[in-house]
């Protein structure tokens, strides 16, 4: 390639990308044990199978919160069919790269979801990326999803957009501020940026309408809320909210606010979190009993 900027000032001083590109293992970063340039499973694990049709396999990360909000909120509106159980599978720890895991999810990434009892019958579905899930799930029971063509063509337009925006929040702005084995302005500046525009582009669309989709609450509330309605609680990336300054979009805030008094938002942050007050930990659900009985407070660990 040819370089258009003088290499003395890349980072680290001097550095021109090869003609290939070879991967350095451990080269540093919070993920670094666990990140490789391959897929695939790294080892033997079946994943286990509880009572319930719905088999879910995740983290308390944004991605995973909002599969357990999702299903929390239709349990909570009578849907008996979405009883599940939420098996823990510890990102860190390359839980993920499992052979039963990487059947479920050739990508390797948390959420992932079997479904035993599919509509119509059948061998048992697979379900991975968490916006396929929540799709899935609003149109298998009918719910959180407009039935009108404008109501849900708007609720998909913004579930697709989080999709599509969520990288740049979480694996730019989030990798560079916070994970980085060291603070790289100009990655940084870039990243906040953009952070700031989508910020910038909620708040606007947000200040006409009770919810992403108009007045009805919807999957792109669900999968927006975990991502954007934590960095506007101060709840993501340490001091990002202030780094940002995020309390300056009040109508995300209200928003967010609005979403955080479910009491199904409420418990579907609690499902497979690993981190935060013991009290607001479930590692594992398989009963709606486990929010009373089985938190980490109650059960004394709160690894």
């Amino acid at each position: 390639m040819t370089d258009q900027f003088d290499p003395a000032n890349n980072f680290p001083a001097g550095y021109v990308p090869p003609k290939v590109w070879e991967w350095e293992q451990g080269n540093g970063g919070t993920f670094a044990s666990i990140n490789r340039p391959t897929a695939g499973a790294q080892f033997e694990k079946e994943l286990p199978v509880g009572r319930h049709p719905l088999q879910l396999y995740s983290q308390g990360t944004p991605n995973g919160v909002k599969i357990t909000v999702m299903l929390e909120e239709l349990l909570a509106a009578g849907h008996e069919g979405a009883e599940y159980d939420a098996w823990l599978i510890r990102i860190g720890e390359g839980d993920q790269f499992g052979s039963g895991f990487v059947s479920v999810n050739p990508n390797s990434k948390i959420p992932a979801m079997m479904d035993h009892a599919p509509k119509g019958g059948g061998e048992p579905i697979r379900l991975f990326e968490s916006g396929s899930i929540l799709l899935y799930l609003a149109e298998k029971f009918g719910a959180f999803l407009p039935t009108d063509i404008r109501g849900r063509t708007e609720a998909l337009n913004w579930l697709f957009w989080q999709m599509g925006s969520a990288p740049y929040l979480g694996g730019g702005f989030g990798h560079f501020y916070a994970y980085a084995p060291m603070k790289i302005k100009y990655a940084i500046d870039r990243f906040a940026m953009e952070v700031k525009r989508q910020l910038d582009v909620l708040d606007r669309h947000l200040a006409d309408h009770e919810y992403m989709a108009g007045s009805e609450y919807t999957i792109a509330d669900m999968a927006i809320w975990p991502w954007y309605g934590r960095l506007a609680s101060h709840g993501a990336y340490n001091d990002a909210g202030e780094f940002l300054s995020v309390d300056e979009y009040e109508n995300v805030q209200r928003w967010t606010k609005q979403i955080a008094q479910r009491p199904a938002a409420q418990r579907g942050s609690m499902v497979n979190r690993t981190f935060g007050d013991p009290a607001k930990q479930l590692h594992e659900r398989h009963d709606a009993s486990d929010f009373e009985t089985k938190t980490q407070d109650k059960i004394g660990d709160a690894g």
